[in-house]
């Protein structure tokens, strides 16, 4: 039986319009776990995501994170979670240090340098001469870092992160992996939209296949060494369904 999920959607309906979105979504992540959501254009990702923000009021369903409704109390579920775009928006004039420093102070948190700052930093391998440069001159890869130090800093229970992989190289995102397995190590619950099979086969604990609103199949790893058979899921996902 799964532990008690920080991320809780049952039942989720959601229309624009006539059109329907989300038709009846069960999805649960918990604490210490990666969970890889992949699905096609149009399949309700960012439906998803934007549920679990608050922007959105769904039809019917339920979507709770750390057992806060986003609907009816937006900035009590949004303090519990970080969400990182697929292009992370940090301000290029201001150093990563001061960025962190900036948005912790908007969260009203601790924003100690040598106690939450700098720890935070470390903790995600940004380089020390870069601290205290510009996050203009950063590549992708780089600015995730920041972002993610960010939510490590503030010690939220929840990471959402949206198409976190794209535009990155292989090694930046093997890299990039290696980042959110730091912080589901520290008990944070993460979600990934994705198109990136291969990025999901390599890091998540399970993978969802969302397809016309609902998840129709989930995957569970194995024991470290034996994940997922990456050419049978190549095989089977790669169509029309969940590819990009």
């Amino acid at each position: 039986m799964m532990r008690d999920a920080a991320i809780d959607v049952r039942a989720l309906r959601h229309s624009y319009g006539q059109r329907e979105v989300l038709r009846g979504l069960d999805l649960r992540v918990a604490a210490g776990e990666i969970y890889a959501l992949l699905g096609g254009n149009g399949a309700g990702k960012s439906t998803t995501l934007s549920a679990l923000l608050g922007f959105i009021r769904p039809g019917s369903g339920s979507v709770q994170v750390c057992g806060i409704d986003p609907a009816t109390a937006p900035q009590d579920a949004r303090a519990q979670l970080a969400y990182v775009p697929e292009s992370v928006a940090l301000y290029d004039h201001l150093t990563a240090r001061e960025n962190v420093e900036y948005f912790l102070a908007l969260a009203r948190a601790a924003r100690d340098r040598g106690t939450v700052i700098d720890p935070a930093l470390d903790a995600v391998g940004l380089p020390g001469h870069a601290w205290d440069a510009r996050v203009g001159g950063f590549s992708k890869g780089m600015r995730q870092k920041v972002a993610i130090a960010l939510a490590l800093a503030r010690h939220v229970p929840v990471l959402l992160l949206d198409e976190p992989t794209s535009g990155l190289d292989p090694s930046a995102t093997l890299e990039f992996n290696r980042l959110i397995e730091t912080a589901r190590d520290r008990g944070v619950a993460i979600l990934m939209v994705t198109h990136d099979l291969l990025s999901a086969v390599d890091v998540a604990d399970r993978i969802g296949f969302l397809s016309e609103g609902r998840i129709e199949e989930e995957l569970v790893a194995g024991a470290a060494g034996a994940r997922f058979d990456l050419n049978a899921l190549h095989a089977r996902y790669t169509g029309a369904k969940v590819s990009g």
